[in-house]
């Protein structure tokens, strides 16, 4: 069964109460409440339109509000922050969506996104190793001239007189401060370096002495392990009395006496005799600043590389996908009908091939459909002056087949035989003739419809009338659900009895004898008529063909109604006339459905039908059933 958007609640309000009989046809209990449906998806019925941004949105938040997680959120927090975080997820929803949607449908966005993208990339891991190297270099320059300078000044400490006896703590102050003094550079600015002089472990710790001589705050500055590791070479060489200079260096941080902020630096140690100890105190000011304007530098660098790089791929894109929108642009007018349209032609690169070649392909297309206009509209004009010319000798052939029918008695067999067979085909051949005409009058889109108010009820009884004939002929009878009150709509009152007539002859032809049930329904829309038979039904796939013109779906069953093979054609014409759809259900060994969908008001476009494309619910439950006593029988 076929749902479509419609609304339920219009479905449900029909009213279907006991049907109301017709004459010398018995009458079934009125179907329930009928439900909606679609119509088939061909290329004749518009497909359903896409939901809007309102539907997606609120699809959304229902989906958000049956997580878990969000509704024990909801249950903790306050009202007013509830109201806020849903604004919020809104507005993130909406520009997210946003952007989704123009990244999938520009080419040049996804194009000129990820040149940013991998550009931004490739230059950052570029310019983070370069930035190290350069910093690793600096490090390393600095590293070398701390340890010169400290060698130097080793140099110089050692050539010192006093530095072997035993200091005493005047003594030893003494020369810890002309070592200092020597040593330290007395610009008025910002030195280069620090000199801290210190006393070795065993006199540092006795009282009187002074452990340090020195600018600095030694304690903050010297890092621990630097200073464990001089006192051990002096050690070494107080008890081994070893020659070798070793310097000792390791990064600090240099922190003054008068305090302030500390800054990086290299510390520089070594032992001066068995006595004292000289270190370097190197700032890294400088590297500092130097890497900070290499790496403003590169920042700099790579951003306006990054900007290039993207500049210079919107314009390259934009070159390829400014004639992919125009042959776009032109093909959907090609479509529309505008069969005028060209691209313009802007130079003789593949781009331009491309256009010269969409604009000779617009040409022949153009000049073929032209042709075939010439030959549908030649076809459509020999039909129409065919069928019409043949009316008049047509007409004197029924006169003389009358007449010969009339007069059969006096025949011989042979002869009645004979004048019956003329007649009957030449009704047969006069009603071609006027089913192609009126194919021709749709076929040129000359068919008007003369639409006026009137109860489809009524045109349901009225158009039974041949049908009732043939079923009485095969043993089977026509079985109507009609509501009680009247289902009023504007249609062509010929055009809609033609359609019901073709639908109740087919259905009784093809229902192997079985009744066939004719039920009528309406909303506040639409009115729909169904036709159901029990009969041969139809294969997987031919809902469609049956709609086609001189289709059949056995070719060897012959045409006992004397039909001309355009009556479904002609009906599915009519139904399109009036805005509403012609439709077909069908399993093969369970019947058939036709139904028809008609507005209430001509030309106003109909969302679903009041009934359903197939067998209703209380069939559904009954073939169940028998399935389950079947293999229950099996069983």
């Amino acid at each position: 069964m076929e749902r479509s958007a419609f609304n339920p609640d219009a479905a449900g309000s029909v009213p279907v109460s006991p049907p109301v009989a017709a004459a010398s046809v018995p009458a079934a209990p009125a179907q329930g409440t009928p439900a909606q449906g679609t119509p088939a998806q061909d290329a004749s019925v518009p497909a359903p339109p896409a939901p809007s941004h309102r539907d997606v949105r609120a699809a959304w938040e229902m989906s958000l509000r049956r997580k878990k997680l969000v509704r024990w959120l909801v249950s903790w927090l306050p009202h007013r922050l509830t109201i806020l975080i849903r604004s919020l997820l809104r507005v993130e929803h909406l520009v997210t969506g946003k952007v989704k949607y123009r990244w999938r449908r520009s080419l040049q966005l996804r194009v000129v996104g990820t040149t940013l993208v991998i550009s931004a990339t490739m230059i950052a891991v570029l310019g983070f190793f370069l930035t190290e190297q350069i910093a690793y270099g600096l490090l390393t320059n600095a590293e070398n001239s701390a340890k010169t300078q400290a060698l130097d000044g080793l140099n110089t400490a050692r050539a010192q007189p006093g530095l072997t006896p035993r200091p005493t703590p005047e003594s030893a102050q003494q020369f810890m401060t002309g070592i200092a003094q020597k040593l330290q550079p007395q610009n008025s600015g910002s030195p280069n370096y620090y000199v801290v002089i210190g006393l070795n472990s065993e006199r540092a710790d006795q009282a009187g002495y002074s452990p340090w001589v020195t600018s600095v705050d030694p304690t903050a500055t010297l890092p621990p392990a630097l200073v464990q590791d001089v006192r051990q070479e002096q050690h070494a060489e107080k008890h081994h009395g070893t020659a070798e200079t070793l310097l000792y260096y390791a990064p600090t941080a240099l922190t003054l006496n008068s305090g302030g902020q500390t800054e990086s630096a290299i510390a520089v140690g070594a032992p001066v005799g068995i006595w004292y100890q000289l270190y370097y105190v190197v700032p890294l000011a400088q590297e500092q600043q130097t890497l900070q304007l290499v790496q403003t530098t590169l920042i700099g660098v790579g951003i306006a590389l990054v900007a290039l790089l993207a500049a210079i791929a919107s314009l390259v894109t934009r070159w390829v996908v400014l004639p992919v929108r125009h042959a776009a642009r032109t093909a959907q007018r090609l479509a529309a009908g505008h069969l005028e349209e060209r691209m313009p032609v802007g130079g003789v690169d593949d781009l331009g091939a491309l256009a010269t070649s969409f604009n000779e392909m617009a040409d022949s297309l153009q000049e073929k459909l032209r042709e075939l206009q010439e030959l549908s509209k030649a076809q459509r004009q020999f039909v129409s002056d065919v069928s019409h010319e043949l009316r008049t000798p047509m007409t004197t052939i029924r006169m003389a087949a009358e007449v010969l029918f009339e007069s059969r008695e006096q025949l011989d067999t042979a002869s009645a035989r004979s004048a019956e067979l003329l007649a009957g085909q030449t009704e047969r051949f006069e009603a071609l003739l006027t089913d192609l005409l009126e194919i021709s009058r749709h076929d040129a889109n000359v068919a008007t419809l003369d639409a006026e108010p009137a109860d489809m009820c009524d045109i349901v009884r009225g158009s039974a009338a041949d049908a009732q004939q043939l079923a009485e002929r095969r043993g089977c009878r026509i079985e109507f659900r009609l509501p009680a009150e009247p289902c009023i709509a504007e249609v062509d009152r010929r055009r809609v009895e033609r359609i019901l007539r073709n639908l109740l002859a087919n259905a009784v032809e093809h229902g192997e004898g079985r009744d066939v049930v004719v039920t009528v329904a309406a909303d506040s829309d639409a009115v729909a008529v169904v036709v159901r038979d029990h009969g041969v039904g139809l294969r997987p796939g031919e809902e469609q063909l049956v709609f086609e013109r001189f289709w059949r779906a056995d070719p060897a069953r012959a045409r006992t109604t004397g039909g001309t093979g355009l009556g479904l054609a002609i009906s599915l014409e009519d139904a399109h006339l009036h805005g509403g759809w012609l439709q077909a259900w069908g399993e093969r060994g369970r019947g058939s459905v036709f139904r028809l969908t008609v507005p209430r008001v001509a030309g106003q476009p109909i969302a679903g039908s009041p009934l359903p494309l197939g067998p209703d619910e209380a069939e559904v439950v009954t073939s169940v059933l028998e399935a389950d006593l079947a293999g229950g029988a099996r069983g």
